[in-house]
């Protein structure tokens, strides 16, 4: 290519982009368009209050006793394989990611001396109780806000009724039930 070629070549780029930008503000002029002084459009809409209910603690009251006659032991014992992987339920077992579970009905949360609790279950002060492992096996991180037990939870009453029958009965001393 002689550089006649590359002249005309380089032109023919430079008319397109001078005719684009000519053509650019010719049609400013010929379609002038004031801007408004504040952009945009103003919507009207029908403002509704809604009245937000602070979230108080509710608990939904559960006949324990009703639930508890759901569960049986054996089942309970083939559904703590799952926890299993986690907690031990052996007299003088060890603590694993979970504390050990033996003696847990009646104790207090977050008793067992050798093992490092979350925050929250320390400070959360209470037993547990038929009720509080109930609760707590529906979903633990609801029930105690901050735990450090990253299960889902067990959505049967039959399986969590079950669960709980078989931590009592492994205990020295077996609460009796509601």
């Amino acid at each position: 290519m002689d550089s006649f070629e590359i002249n005309k070549i380089v032109a023919a780029i430079l008319v397109v982009a001078l005719l684009i930008i000519g053509i650019g503000k010719i049609s400013d002029m010929v379609f002038h368009v004031e801007k408004p002084e504040k952009p945009g459009y103003v919507v009207e809409v029908e403002v509704k209050t809604k009245t937000v209910l602070k979230e108080t603690s509710t608990i939904e009251k559960v006949d324990i006793s009703a639930l508890m006659a759901m569960g049986d032991v054996i089942s309970g014992e083939k559904i703590f394989k799952k926890c299993a992987a986690c907690h031990s339920i052996n007299k003088g077992g060890k603590n694993n990611i979970g504390p050990a579970l033996y003696n847990v009905v009646g104790r207090k949360i977050g008793g067992v001396a050798d093992y490092k609790y979350s925050k929250a279950l320390v400070e959360y002060g209470k037993e547990w109780n038929f009720e509080e492992l109930n609760g707590f096996l529906i979903k633990p991180a609801k029930w105690i806000k901050g735990t450090k037990m990253a299960y889902a939870g067990l959505r049967k009453e039959k399986d969590r009724a079950s669960v709980i029958k078989y931590l009592n009965q492994n205990s020295d001393n077996p609460q009796p039930l509601p």
